[in-house]
């Protein structure tokens, strides 16, 4: 194992016990880590918010905003001086979310195949994300502007590209004027609107998109920022005097952790790390990493072009074209860069019910490394050697708790390519085959590896998707859990309580909501 998968194989332990034991607080729904990137964005959007007001009321020019910002923050603390704090909070808070999803997905290795534009439209954001946060703080042109302005502009000079050194317009008192305020508002608007159309790209190809986290998530998180406003105001360093030398001063270390950083070094170490870095981001995806699965395969003579497969589809890897043989219909077509390979589509095609009546079982939309057909044969198979009073079916995400060791002479397991390929009808159909129970384990709520996996199993199971499990299916004899690696013993003891409750009933018919508990083990 080469020395970067050693280290990312340690950060994503450490990180994923993080993110499983915030489910018990949160739940998977809620949980912040599991919903950096959509945080993020609603950050970002209260940062806009507050700007756009600030911009609207500030005094133009390098000698009055400071004093309008001044009584802004003081006289007007009520609305102004709030909608300050929050503004360099939001900021501060983006900063954060930003870097730690960038590590969350390093860690979880989601950086090349499908994932490899988002990743590679993902990087320059950073960039962008610290020129204008920078560039905000120069706008106030209090002593800590000061510093940050001369301090960034030295950092230039180091770099070929003037022709003159830009410090330079800081040296003396009257060297600063309004074109100067001017360049600011352009680096703090201009570059904010280029981060939000790189944000766009970053997400265009993925479908389903949570542009903002739950309500609880956006209730809180607004909370805690206006807490932090009224008790710990943003508030102004004295002005800026190119005269003189500042002081002690409040730092950001979230936006401008750049300056202690040259000071400590130099700026050709500065600049030599940031290059690195970022070329080490642009390379990571030419390194090895392992063999893509086979993507989905589309079958014309069985699509009907009902859309499904393009509706449910996590990354918006299936267009919907002019059948080729039946004229007026559509017929799906799988873009093999953007394909998963999670056999979602497959779940969702209406073709792919195990009761049609064929020797092998050919439908719309399959995966060639489990196709649809084979798993029927599979479960007719198993269930034809199940012994014992009580013989059970589990299926199981091959990416949440492994469901083999579960194996017994009355119980038997499928590992799936991801809970969302299994059509809601193997569960009535392994009913009927002469399985007293069903058990499905899926990776915890909000927690799969192709993002939508257990939340369209849930909605197909509970009858809100298509398509749906039938409502003459016997809800007693179907338990879903939701289980991670790591949760090995708890899905062993759901098996057995779920094993238990069959032996003291022979049937049901009570709703499926009693089974589909939320909590962070069980679905």
């Amino acid at each position: 194992m080469s020395f970067h998968a050693a280290l990312r194989k340690g950060v994503k332990s450490v990180f994923l016990r993080f993110e499983e034991a915030l489910d018990a607080p949160f739940g998977g729904e809620d949980n912040p880590l599991r919903h950096l990137g959509a945080i993020g964005l609603y950050l970002l959007w209260i940062v806009v918010g507050s700007g756009l007001y600030l911009y609207t009321v500030l005094d133009t020019g390098i000698d009055a905003v400071y004093n309008s910002i001044g009584y802004l923050s003081l006289e007007q603390w009520y609305l102004g001086g709030v909608l300050r704090s929050l503004h360099r909070y939001a900021a501060d808070g983006f900063m954060l979310v930003m870097m730690l999803h960038l590590l969350r997905e390093w860690c979880y290795g989601r950086y090349f195949g499908f994932r490899l534009y988002s990743w590679m439209t993902g990087v320059p954001l950073l960039w962008l994300a610290y020129i204008a946060g920078i560039g905000g703080y120069w706008i106030v042109w209090d002593q800590l502007a000061q510093l940050s302005a001369i301090a960034t502009t030295e950092l230039l000079d180091w770099l070929p590209i003037f022709s003159e050194p830009a410090a330079r317009n800081f040296m003396a008192p009257d060297s600063i004027n309004d074109r100067f305020f001017t360049m600011l508002v352009f680096i703090h608007l201009g570059v904010p609107l280029l981060l939000i159309l790189g944000l766009w790209a970053h997400v265009h190809r993925i479908s389903h998109v949570d542009y903002l986290p739950s309500r609880r998530v956006m209730l809180n998180t607004f909370a805690v920022l206006l807490l932090i406003s009224l008790f710990a105001p943003a508030l102004s360093n004295p002005p800026a005097d190119l005269a003189s030398v500042p002081g002690e001063l409040g730092f950001d270390w979230f936006i401008l952790f750049i300056h202690p950083l040259t000071d400590l070094t130099s700026p050709a170490v500065v600049w030599s790390l940031l290059f690195v870095l970022t070329a080490l981001l642009f390379a990571l995806p030419l390194l090895p990493h392992p063999r893509p699965d086979p993507v989905a395969v589309v079958d014309a003579a069985n699509c009907t072009g009902c859309n499904r497969c393009l509706a449910d589809c996590p990354y918006a890897a299936i267009a919907m074209e002019a059948h080729p043989q039946r004229p007026g219909l559509k017929l799906a077509v799988v873009d093999p860069d953007l394909c998963a390979a999670c056999g979602i589509c497959a779940g969702s095609c209406p073709s792919s019910t195990p009761f049609r009546r064929r020797k092998t079982l050919i439908t719309g939309i399959d995966m060639p490394q489990q196709p649809v057909n084979a798993l029927r044969e599979q479960l007719e198979q198993a269930l034809s050697r199940l012994e014992g009073g009580c013989r059970i079916v589990v299926f199981g995400c091959a990416r949440g708790a492994d469901v083999k060791p579960l194996a017994a002479a009355d119980t038997m397991v499928i590992p799936l390519l991801c809970t969302g390929m299994l059509p809601p009808s193997f569960v009535e159909y392994a009913l009927r085959c002469g399985a007293d129970g069903v058990l499905l384990s899926t990776c915890r709520e909000s927690a799969c590896e192709f993002r939508l996996g257990d939340r369209w199993t849930r909605r197909r199971l509970q009858g809100e998707r298509e398509p749906h499990l039938r409502r003459t299916v016997p809800i007693s004899r179907l338990q879903v859990v939701a289980a991670s690696s790591h949760d090995r013993t708890e899905l062993a003891e759901a098996l057995a309580d779920f094993r238990t409750r069959l032996e003291s009933q022979v049937d049901s018919d009570d709703r499926l909501q009693p089974y589909l508990r939320r909590s962070p083990h069980h679905a």
